[in-house]
């Protein structure tokens, strides 16, 4: 027995004996490989040592700052903070300094108002199964100053993340150019639009980092290197926009968008002698820290259309330059033929024989028809269009750029390219070949980045300067074109003269773009038009140039294009000239002129006879509309002045009644539409000859009314034809 029991022990002994010099056989293997291969499951264990024990700190870089021409930000990087709360209960050591969210209701409604969210809304991020949360958009890039705010409140739980955004601190200013920069999912600020994109590998930053052998506490060991990686900051970058101009601009646009409410409005201020863009705006606009983006593209850039009567400065200038020009050459206005087309001024019927420089004051389409048909000839025009960069883009340093297309396949599309239809071009391709006006025949590049700078060294990395690209016409005959464009400003025929201003002389151009329907042809209608100004001052030495298009404002009956055009560009260009102090034109330096006319003053509430008694003796026509015995309104409104014997309409208490319009202009019919809230529907130009409201008739606000007019030598025959066609329908009855 004892000897089975001995064996059974040695058995179990030797059994015992192999399995644990296996293990140390497979021990001692695995120990061998690691001392050979360093690898353990893949993982190289030195390096996870040395992650272990090696602590990094990142070292923030900046992104570059954008300034405008005075040093002035328009864009920075700046500290930002994400709130947080802490859920989880096991983060809470000491209950008396509770550090996680112990009462979500009282905690939303104390940090709710803050976060501009519903009570009901935070309260339920607070009871989520997690342990920690954010709260969204709301709760992520807020100021240093709302951090504050919310922990002046002392609520368990709630805390910051500490990071920066891009911040633009004029908002709504320049957006375009500006452009935005935004987080990406690796945290990195890309730029996603204007210069913000065009620029980033300037802008772009790049954080640094400084490591060292620490403890398992996060501390440095002694006695121990550091590495330091520097950050790289992003470059700065100085642009030519000036910060107190884009103001003026921005401004004036704000209160003509809020007024007429168009659909577009493009607006640039240019340096002529150096292609320096001291201003660009359009409408509608974005917010870029908002990013309330409803149009991606910068219209001033991208928006190729047909210019109008803008695009005559250039016809103009080829055919001066040809030596083809003369002014006092007299033709016919009214109509042109080419070939099956008939060519028309923008008033139906012209002005009769008159020189070509009242029709580029007039704004003529048959002049500059005659200029590039019988003057110029189509294919020496054609070489100017190239001349001025028609036919490329201009190379602005923005992105998006587009460039119009010159239509000249057809003899039709050639001669109306002279006065700005069928050919399209872009904003900032008009203000380049206008430098060539405004600054003795020589063709500026247009563009917007000044220099770009390392903030560290104050090295500049890249520079513009002023690039001549070209010679159009020669120096007189820029002179001579903007003598000719002085006149439309000041002559009384000239279609720019809204446009003057105080002190200085302008030269310029305005334009009514026609707009293509997508039935085909062009839209109708008095406001369905791109109006414009293209100008320039002071006109002996221009220093500014600036051209306006605002697209289908909302018009009163008494308005024109001009008026949220001339608004933009009188306030700007001269607050501007102001700024630069540049001296007024020496022949205009005078005193202010008195007010010319007669001013309206308010007769609301007046007796309908003390109303008429008081207008006859001011020299001015009353016309009473209704039956009641008080004046309700009146138009021209109260503080407007108006010459002597001209209308004004009174509208008194109760119905209104329809005038007699016969003989009556234009402008007088819209002045009784407005106050009468009728809408129009006209035909012909001079004065009325029919109106299918019949005088007396009641009317009410809404109704249509539709007037017939004829110029005066056409008058008598008109109304006698009107006459003959009553008598007509009277005697052979109802008509198909």
């Amino acid at each position: 027995m004892d000897m089975k029991k001995h064996k059974n022990t040695h058995k179990g002994a030797a059994i015992l004996f192999f399995i644990f010099s296996l293990l140390f056989f497979v021990l001692f293997a695995r120990f061998v490989q690691l001392q050979v291969t360093g690898v353990a499951d893949g993982q190289v264990l030195a390096v996870k040592a040395e992650e272990k024990y090696r602590q990094q700190r990142k070292i923030e870089a900046k992104r570059g700052t954008i300034f405008d021409r005075n040093g002035e930000v328009l864009a920075q990087d700046v500290p930002s903070y994400t709130v947080v709360a802490v859920l989880d209960p096991k983060m809470t050591t000491d209950p008396d300094h509770p550090r996680h969210v112990v009462h979500p209701h009282k905690t939303a409604k104390k940090l709710a108002p803050l976060l501009d969210m519903d009570v009901d809304e935070v309260e339920r991020i607070l009871k989520k199964d997690a342990k920690q949360v954010e709260f969204g958009p709301h709760g992520r890039n807020i100021s240093y100053e709302l951090k504050q705010k919310i922990e002046a409140l002392h609520l368990p739980g709630i805390g910051f993340i500490r990071d920066t955004k891009r911040f633009y601190p004029n908002g709504n200013f320049a957006s375009y150019v500006i452009g935005y920069a935004q987080k990406s999912e690796n945290n990195e600020t890309v730029g996603k639009m204007g210069l913000e994109k065009k620029l980033d590998k300037y802008l772009h930053e790049k954080d640094g980092y400084v490591s060292f052998a620490g403890d398992i506490n996060g501390f440095r060991l002694p006695n121990t290197k550091e590495k330091i990686v520097p950050p790289d900051n992003g470059a700065n970058v100085y642009l030519t926009i000036d910060g107190k101009i884009q103001t003026f601009l921005e401004d004036a646009i704000n209160e003509v968008e809020k007024q007429y409410k168009p659909k577009k409005i493009i607006a640039i201020v240019a340096d002529p002698k150096t292609g320096k863009i001291l201003a660009m705006a359009t409408r509608p606009s974005f917010d870029p820290n908002k990013r309330n983006i409803t149009n991606y593209f910068n219209d001033a850039i991208s928006y190729p259309y047909e210019p109008g009567s803008t695009m005559k400065i250039f016809t103009l200038a080829a055919a001066i330059n040809e030596g083809v020009y003369n002014g006092n050459e007299r033709y016919r206005s009214g109509s042109y033929k080419v070939g099956p087309n008939i060519i028309r001024d923008h008033n139906k019927v012209g002005w009769g024989t008159i020189t070509f420089n009242e029709g580029v004051q007039r704004s003529s389409n048959v002049a500059f028809s005659i200029l590039v048909k019988e003057k110029l000839g189509e294919d020496r025009f054609l070489q100017y269009l190239h001349r001025f960069h028609f036919d490329q883009k201009t190379g602005i340093d923005l992105p998006g750029e587009a460039v119009g297309q010159i239509h000249y396949r057809y003899p039709i599309e050639r001669i109306t390219t002279g006065f700005g239809q069928g050919t399209s071009v872009t904003p900032i391709q008009q203000i380049q070949a206008a430098t060539a006006i405004a600054n003795d025949g020589k063709m500026m590049k247009p563009y917007v980045v000044d220099r770009v700078v390392d903030p560290d060294t104050g090295k500049v990395i890249m520079k513009h300067e002023p690039e001549v690209v070209g010679q159009p016409i020669t120096e007189d005959t820029a002179h001579k074109v903007l003598d000719i464009l002085e006149t439309v400003v000041t002559s009384e025929h000239g279609t720019g003269r809204p446009y003057q201003i105080e002190g200085y002389r302008v030269a310029g151009k305005t334009g009514t773009a026609q707009i293509p329907s997508l039935n085909g042809g062009y839209l109708t209608g008095r406001e369905n038009y791109i109006f414009s100004f293209l100008g320039m001052a002071p006109k002996e030495n221009p220093r500014l140039l600036m051209y306006v298009a605002v697209q289908q404002p909302k018009l009163s009956y008494t308005e024109t294009g001009a008026a949220p055009v001339s608004h933009i560009f009188t306030s700007v260009m001269k607050s501007s000239l102001q700024y630069l102090h540049i001296q007024p034109s020496a022949e205009r330096k005078a005193a202010k002129k008195p007010s010319t006319g007669i001013e309206i003053g308010s007769y609301a509430g007046f007796s309908t006879e003390e109303a008429v008694q008081k207008l006859k003796e001011k020299g001015l026509v009353p016309v009473v509309i209704g039956k009641g015995q008080q004046i309700e309104k009146h138009v021209p409104r109260a503080g407007e002045r108006i010459i002597a014997g001209e209308r004004v309409m009174l509208k008194t208490e109760g119905e209104a009644v329809m005038p007699n319009i016969r003989g009556w202009s234009l402008r007088d019919v819209m002045k009784a539409a407005e106050l009468l809230g009728l809408r129009t529907s006209t035909k012909g130009n001079g004065y009325v000859v029919s109106q299918n409201i019949r005088p007396g008739a009641i009317v009410k606000k809404g109704d249509y009314l539709i007037v017939e007019l004829a110029e005066p030598r056409e008058w008598d025959e008109a109304v006698i034809q009107k006459q003959t066609e009553a008598a007509e329908k009277k005697s052979d009855g109802p008509q198909e």
